[in-house]
C-alpha cells in the first residue's frame, strides 16, 4: 500500500467527526470503470444555456465551451495537444535559453465519413526562436529531439489520441 499523500491522513487514521467546512460527499466511482489511480484527472461540464457550457477542473478553474463566442470542443482538443507538447518542450529547452518567441500551432481537418465525425491530418507546428549565442545554440540543438520525445512518449494528450483509448459513458 502506498504511503498517504503528504498532509492527508490515510483512511485508518481519519476521525469519524464531520469536517469543519461542509463538503459534498464523494461520488461513488461506477463499478464498470477501472479503479482510480494516483494520476486521475477529471473535469466537470455544466450547461449555462443551449450550446454554452462551463467546464471546471478539480482545482476550481473554469473556461467556457460551446458554440459562438466560446471555444468549441474540437478547438479545446487542439489546444490540449498544443498545450501539452508546448509544456514538455518549454520546460526542457528553457534550461538552455529563454525563447524570444514560442508559438505552437495545431491544425486538423474535421471530417464526417463512414467512421463518424473525427479529425484527420493533425499537424503540430513549432515556431520557436532563441537568442544568438551559445545558450540559444544549445536550445536550438536539442529542440528537434525534445519535440520528438514529447510526441513519442511525453505528451499525454497526443499520446492518448495516437494510441487510442476506450471511453466509457455512464448515465446516472
Amino acid at each position: 500500500m502506498p504511503p498517504p499523500e503528504r498532509g492527508r491522513p490515510d483512511a485508518s487514521s481519519r476521525s469519524a467527526e464531520a469536517p469543519a467546512s461542509p463538503e459534498p460527499p464523494p461520488r461513488e466511482r461506477p463499478a464498470e470503470l477501472p479503479p482510480e489511480k494516483p494520476g486521475h484527472r477529471s473535469v466537470s461540464l455544466e450547461r449555462r444555456t443551449t450550446g454554452h457550457y462551463t467546464v471546471t477542473n478539480a482545482r476550481g478553474d473554469t473556461l467556457s465551451l460551446g458554440e459562438e463566442g466560446d471555444f468549441t470542443s474540437v478547438e479545446l482538443l487542439l489546444a490540449g495537444i498544443a498545450g501539452c507538447t508546448a509544456i514538455d518542450v518549454d520546460h526542457l529547452t528553457v534550461r538552455r535559453a529563454e525563447p524570444q518567441s514560442f508559438v505552437v500551432d495545431v491544425a486538423a481537418e474535421k471530417v464526417a465519413d463512414e467512421r463518424g465525425n473525427h479529425l484527420e491530418d493533425i499537424v503540430v507546428t513549432f515556431r520557436v526562436r532563441y537568442p544568438d549565442g551559445n545558450d540559444g545554440d544549445a536550445a536550438r540543438s536539442i529542440l528537434p529531439d525534445i519535440v520528438a520525445k514529447s510526441h513519442d512518449r511525453l505528451c499525454t494528450v497526443s499520446r492518448t489520441i495516437t494510441l487510442g483509448t476506450d471511453i466509457t459513458t455512464v448515465i446516472e
